[in-house]
């Protein structure tokens, strides 16, 4: 198996909430949008990220009629610089986020970061590392 992951699907107790925080509150072009089922977005080259209607994705799982909550996972986004971590804060927060961490010293390298709920549980962390950088063949460089 190569080392790669094609599609990250999420659990979405309200897809309706998803499209607007996503689509229209951070202006995310849906690659695919079925309405009550799924929602996709490119997020980079070959990497998709998926918001699933939790009864159907439960059903999907033959988890029955359990909703499975999103737990335990941060998705990051990195930006080029501190007021970037800041701008994104408040744009995520005026689109329905919940800020749960303002924008901060992290406690380590360097990073500037903020911590914002998506209306479905998603957290993200917005973060300015100087330690990250991708190189011109997508290749990840941490330092």
């Amino acid at each position: 198996m190569e080392q790669q992951v094609h599609f990250t699907t999420l659990a979405t107790a309200d897809l309706d909430a998803a499209r607007r925080f996503y689509a229209d509150g951070l202006g995310w072009t849906p690659l695919l949008d079925v309405p009550g089922e799924i929602l996709f977005f490119q997020v980079a080259p070959g990497a998709v990220l998926a918001f699933f209607e939790a009864a159907q994705f439960a059903q999907d799982l033959g988890t029955g009629p359990a909703r499975p909550q999103v737990s335990g996972v941060t998705l990051a986004h990195n930006v080029p610089d501190r007021d970037g971590v800041t701008a994104l804060t408040d744009r995520m927060a005026a689109a329905g986020g919940t800020v749960l961490t303002a924008p901060e010293e992290g406690a380590f390298g360097g990073v500037f970061h903020a911590l914002v709920r998506d209306p479905n549980g998603v957290v993200w962390e917005l973060a300015h590392n100087p330690g990250w950088s991708v190189g011109a063949d997508g290749t990840v460089r941490l330092s």
